[in-house]
């Protein structure tokens, strides 16, 4: 697998990622069938890294070297009938599945969430092309971009955290 620093310079958190999915993560989407299947999904992307994708935008066309052209790198939205989503994966793989050209850029669910206001986008889908398409709208898309997680206790209870910053402690 392609080292996750050779393509998109990540911050040293993410350091060795070799841009494998958590198998734990995808399972617990791949078992999201009810409501508590679909929470434990989101507890288990509160502590995964994912990928978001980066593909060239712009002026790139042309068939030879031209200084005054250029393209861009942004991050990639879909929109269908039922809303626009700002696009992540919980691995390489699904990444490569989906666009073998996109760039990852290795990121944590709140900083995904707080991305979909930005790139005109109005929900997250996480494996557009599998293994296991996933989607964060509404309330819990807010909590998440306002820096919560989510944690479960014993007997099937949920309660959304926020870690203190340094200067609140």
């Amino acid at each position: 697998m392609v080292e996750l620093r050779s393509l998109a310079q990540p911050n040293s958190r993410f350091a060795g990622d070799d841009g494998a999915a958590d198998p734990l993560t995808r399972a617990a989407i791949a078992r999201a069938q009810d409501h508590n299947g679909y929470i434990r999904a989101l507890v288990a992307l509160c502590t995964s890294r994912l990928l978001l994708p980066i593909v060239a935008s712009g002026d790139e066309g042309g068939d030879a070297p031209d200084p005054d052209r250029h393209a861009e790198m942004a991050a990639v939205t879909l929109t269908d009938e039922s809303g626009s989503y700002l696009l992540a994966f919980t691995g390489y793989d699904s990444l490569k599945a989906w666009e073998a050209d996109a760039r990852p850029v290795p990121c944590l669910l709140d900083e995904l969430c707080a991305t979909v206001e930005a790139a005109d986008a109005e929900q997250l889908l996480i494996d557009v092309a599998g293994p296991v398409p996933f989607v964060i709208a509404g309330d819990a898309l807010q909590k998440f971009a306002d820096g919560f997680r989510l944690v479960e206790f014993e007997g099937e209870d949920f309660a959304w955290v926020k870690y203190a910053e340094d200067d609140e402690a």
